[in-house]
C-alpha cells in the first residue's frame, strides 16, 4: 500500500504545482485606483451625452457677440447653480463674466472656454452651403458654443467622484468673454482672479483631439482704437472752416501702410474704420479707426503700438485735429505647459477620435467641396501628435492670437482641442458654424470631455504632475521671459462693444432660441434633415472615389 501511496502523492503534488503555475501565468494585476476612476468618469460622460447636446445647442441658438453674452451667461450660471456651484457674477466689472466654484482646498483647477460668436455668421446647422437662420445676424462661426458644454459635462462627472471619494480640491469654471476682441483675460489676470489657481485647462474647438506645449508659434497683440476730433463745416459751402477727422484717419492708414514695408515679416496688422463720419456734405468732426497690432514677443508688440501712436500723431498734425486712443484688448503670444500636455495626450490616446457616421462624413466632404478646400477628406480619422514647441521669436507658425496666453503666462496652462468642427474651413466664417449644432459637435464634445475629466483626475490624484508643471513654468517658461501686461491698471473692459448689433438682431434671434422641452435637438427644432447637401455636391463626392 505504501508503494502505491508515494507515487500517488507525488502525482498530486505535481498536478497542484502545474495548476498553480498556469494560474500564476494568467493572473491579472488589479487596476490601480486612478485607472478605475478614469474608467468610471468615461462611463459617466457617455451617459451624459444628452446634457452635452442640450448645452451645446442652446448656446448655438443664442449666437451672442463679445461683451453681449447675456443669455449665454444667464443659462450657464443658472445651470451650474442648480448643480451646487457658487457663482460670482459680473467679475472685473464685466456684466457677462462670472466664476463658478465647487469644492474646497487645494489644488484649485480652473476650467475655461470661450462663449462669444462672430458677426454675420448666422448659419443653419447641418446644411453644407450658405443658408443663414437670419440674414446678416451673428452666429457661432468659430464654434465657441461647444466648449462650455464639454467643460460642464466633464466637471459634473468629476464632482460626483470627488464627493463620493472625499477628494480635496476646488473646481473653478469660467467663460472667455469677448475672445474675438481679446477683451477680458488680461483683465481677469490683472484683477487677481487667477492669483491662487494651481492649474488651468482651457478648451477650444478644433477638428481633431490635440494638445501642444511650449511656444505655440502664434502672435500676441494689442487692440487699439484711435479717435480723431476736428471741426465740422459745410463740405461745399465752407470746407475751409472744417478740420476733417476722417482725413486724419485716412492719413494714418496711409502712413501705416507705407510703414509695413519696413516691418519684420512676423508682424500682422489690420484695421477697420469704425466711424467715418455721418454724411458726405458735412466735414466729419469725429472719426475712429480700430487697429490690431500683432507680433511674436512683448517688445515687438509694444514697438508696433508705439509706431502706431507716432503715425496717429503725424496724421493729427497734418489735419490740425486732435487724437486719443483706447486699448480694447490684448494678448500675449502663447506658451503652454509640457507636463500637463503630456498627461492630457496620454488620455487623448486612450479616448481616441469619435466614430463618425456616414452622414457626418458626407456633411464634412460636401462642406469642403463648397468652400473649395485644398483637400476633401472629410473628418479626421487619425489622431494628432503632440505639437512640438517653436522657441524662435523669428518663426511664425500661425498669425492668430488668443488671450488665453495671458493666463498661460500666469500659471501652468494647456489648451485642449477637440473635434467638433471639420478640416479645411476658412475660420471666423459662416461655414465654421455648419457642424456646430450637429452630431459632429456633440461627439467631439463628448470625446473632449472624457480627456478633460481624465486629466483633472491626474491633477487631483498625482501630486507629481502639478509639481512638475510648476517646475516647468518656473525654470523653463519664465526663466528668461517675464509677463508684462499690455494693459494698464486704468484700462477698462470695452463692455459697450457690439451693443447696437445685438439690439438690432436679438428680437428676431429670440424666435429661434432652442427649446429642449419640445425638441430633442436644435436640428429637429429648425426642421433640418441631416445632412442637407446639394446634388452637385453629391456628384462631386462620387467623382472623388
Amino acid at each position: 500500500m505504501q508503494k502505491h501511496f508515494i507515487p500517488l502523492l507525488l502525482l498530486l503534488l505535481f498536478t497542484n504545482f502545474s495548476f498553480a503555475q498556469k494560474k500564476s501565468k494568467t493572473k491579472v494585476e488589479p487596476k490601480d485606483k486612478l485607472e478605475l476612476l478614469k474608467e468610471e468618469v468615461v462611463t459617466k460622460i457617455e451617459n451624459s451625452q444628452k446634457l452635452t447636446q442640450e448645452i451645446n445647442d442652446m448656446l448655438f441658438s443664442f449666437g451672442e457677440l463679445g461683451f453681449q453674452e447675456f443669455e449665454t451667461s444667464k443659462y450657464l450660471t443658472s445651470l451650474l447653480e442648480s448643480k451646487g456651484f457658487t457663482i460670482e457674477r459680473g467679475i472685473a466689472n464685466i456684466p457677462t463674466a462670472w466664476i463658478a466654484k465647487w469644492g474646497n482646498g487645494k489644488p484649485v483647477i480652473a476650467i475655461g472656454s470661450d462663449v462669444d460668436c462672430i458677426p454675420k455668421a448666422s448659419q443653419k446647422p447641418g446644411v453644407a452651403y450658405k443658408d443663414p437662420i437670419i440674414e446678416g445676424a451673428p452666429g457661432h462661426g468659430e464654434g465657441h458654443n461647444s466648449g462650455q458644454a464639454l467643460n460642464i459635462t466633464a466637471v459634473l462627472a468629476i464632482k460626483e467622484i470627488m464627493e463620493r471619494e472625499g477628494i480635496a480640491g476646488t473646481l473653478m469654471l469660467w467663460p472667455g468673454v469677448a475672445e474675438e476682441q481679446v477683451g477680458t483675460k488680461a483683465i481677469f489676470v490683472r484683477d487677481g482672479y487667477f492669483k491662487d489657481v494651481d492649474a488651468c485647462i482651457f478648451t477650444h474647438v478644433g477638428n481633431n483631439l490635440g494638445v501642444s506645449w511650449g511656444d505655440a508659434g502664434n502672435t500676441g497683440l494689442v487692440s487699439v482704437k484711435f479717435n480723431f476730433e476736428g471741426a465740422a463745416a459745410h463740405a461745399a459751402g465752407a470746407p475751409w472752416r472744417g478740420k476733417s477727422a476722417l482725413d486724419a484717419v485716412e492719413l494714418m492708414n496711409i502712413g501705416w501702410n507705407f510703414k509695413r514695408e519696413h516691418l519684420e515679416t512676423t508682424q500682422r496688422s489690420h484695421y477697420v474704420i469704425s466711424d467715418g463720419g455721418d454724411q458726405p456734405n458735412v466735414v466729419p468732426s469725429k472719426a475712429t479707426v480700430w487697429y490690431y497690432f500683432r507680433e511674436r514677443t512683448y517688445p515687438k508688440i509694444k514697438n508696433l503700438f508705439d509706431n502706431g501712436i507716432k503715425i496717429a500723431g503725424g496724421a493729427a498734425m497734418m489735419t490740425d485735429t486732435k487724437f486719443t486712443y483706447e486699448i480694447l484688448g490684448s494678448a500675449w503670444p502663447g506658451h503652454f505647459n509640457k507636463p500637463m500636455a503630456a498627461a492630457a495626450y496620454a488620455n487623448i490616446r486612450k479616448v481616441g477620435l469619435p466614430k463618425w457616421s456616414e452622414n457626418d462624413q458626407l456633411l464634412a466632404k460636401a462642406s469642403q467641396i463648397e468652400l473649395k478646400s485644398s483637400e476633401v477628406e472629410g473628418l479626421a480619422t487619425v489622431l494628432d501628435t503632440v505639437s512640438e514647441p517653436v522657441y524662435s521669436p523669428l518663426v511664425l507658425r500661425q498669425g492668430g492670437s488668443d488671450d488665453i496666453a495671458d493666463i498661460s503666462w500666469s500659471l501652468p496652462t494647456i489648451v485642449l482641442r477637440y473635434p467638433s468642427n471639420m478640416p479645411g474651413m476658412p475660420g471666423h466664417h459662416w461655414a465654421n458654424a455648419i457642424t456646430m449644432a450637429t452630431p459632429i459637435a456633440h461627439k467631439g464634445c463628448t470625446a473632449g470631455a472624457k480627456v478633460e475629466a481624465m486629466t483633472i483626475l491626474d491633477l487631483l490624484y498625482k501630486p507629481e504632475v502639478l509639481k512638475e508643471a510648476w517646475e516647468y513654468y518656473n525654470t523653463v517658461q519664465t526663466k528668461d521671459m517675464k509677463y508684462t501686461p499690455l494693459i494698464s491698471n486704468d484700462d477698462k473692459p470695452a463692455i459697450k462693444l457690439n451693443t447696437s448689433i445685438m439690439e438690432t438682431f436679438r428680437p428676431e434671434m429670440k424666435k429661434y432660441y432652442y427649446d429642449p422641452s419640445k425638441y430633442s435637438t436644435y436640428l429637429e427644432q429648425l426642421g433640418i434633415q441631416y445632412p442637407t447637401v446639394r446634388r452637385d455636391q453629391l456628384d462631386a463626392i462620387k467623382n472623388l472615389k
